[in-house]
């Protein structure tokens, strides 16, 4: 082969090369593992934790009237994070009462003492091992944190979630917990037609059918269940005014604010703590 024949084929092949490099997905970024929290991303079949720039804060004081729920969440994440036996938790009942929030409570709380969040989309649940790999073996305690999480007939991801939380062959390792938010308590949608399927005996026992028994099992793999509640009105205005207060309203305004909060949550058609936040946000802007 001539000098001339073999630099042709050389270009050809760089040329081939630069067109394969064009249709492969990239090869993932590097982990940041000075980062506090962490998104599972996907591209293709490829997955990696990225790093988040700006972690949205919000102090356990800033949750209001739940204080029976921030004390068994404080407590637990402060057990894992003295290697102590911990629960994987499951935070269950009305929207906008401070589910979510409350996890990232405790990464502002205990960030710097080595906990770390992953936020895992409920549709890449089936990698959860594979994150869970990729964890094992570091020093720090991460919480795997999914929200609004449910699964219809056949999702694959939750086999996954069940093998992580009980019940694989592998350990899900003592540095990773799963905390998961949902308005479903058994995370399955549940039809009138399954109690066809129970069995009554003569003796009065109860043979649910296995459809119900498999949907309740997920659930019951979570070690602890916390059930948020609709705020009150008298609780759904202390948030207001914590909220006016934060944003720096003089008391004067605060105290007139009353009938125009109460009128917001009637439009809304609820009174949470999401909706407070938000009237509070709306009223500082139009009185600071």
């Amino acid at each position: 082969m001539t000098a001339i024949d073999l630099s042709t084929l050389i270009g050809r092949a760089e040329r081939v090369l630069a067109q394969l490099e064009a249709w492969l997905p990239p090869a993932p970024p590097e982990i940041d593992w000075s980062a506090h929290a962490f998104r599972w991303r996907k591209r293709g079949a490829r997955g990696w934790l990225d790093a988040v720039a700006h972690v949205s804060t919000i102090n356990m004081e800033d949750l209001q009237h739940i204080e029976r729920q921030k004390a068994v969440i404080d407590r637990n994440t402060q057990h894992f994070l003295h290697s102590k036996p911990a629960n994987n938790v499951l935070m269950t009942g009305a929207r906008g009462t401070g589910k979510s929030s409350l996890v990232k409570a405790m990464l502002a709380a205990y960030g710097g003492q080595g906990l770390r969040l992953i936020e895992v989309d409920k549709a890449d649940m089936g990698d959860l091992g594979d994150i869970v790999d990729l964890v094992s073996g570091r020093g720090e305690r991460f919480i795997i944190f999914c929200d609004d999480l449910s699964f219809e007939e056949g999702e694959p991801g939750y086999k996954a979630l069940k093998s992580v939380l009980d019940g694989s062959v592998s350990a899900s390792g003592d540095n990773v917990l799963i905390y998961a938010t949902s308005n479903r308590r058994h995370l399955m949608p549940e039809y009138m037609s399954e109690n066809l399927s129970a069995r009554h005996q003569s003796d009065g026992e109860i043979h649910p059918g296995e459809t119900v028994e498999e949907k309740i099992s997920l659930s019951e793999r979570f070690g602890l269940w916390l059930s948020f509640y609709p705020f009150k009105q008298d609780d759904y205005l202390d948030i207001v005014y914590y909220w006016l207060k934060e944003h720096g309203c003089k008391p004067a305004d605060i105290e007139s604010s009353r009938t125009e909060a109460l009128q917001w949550a009637l439009e809304r058609g609820s009174r949470s703590g999401r909706v407070a936040r938000q009237f509070a946000r709306d009223w500082a802007a139009r009185h600071v």
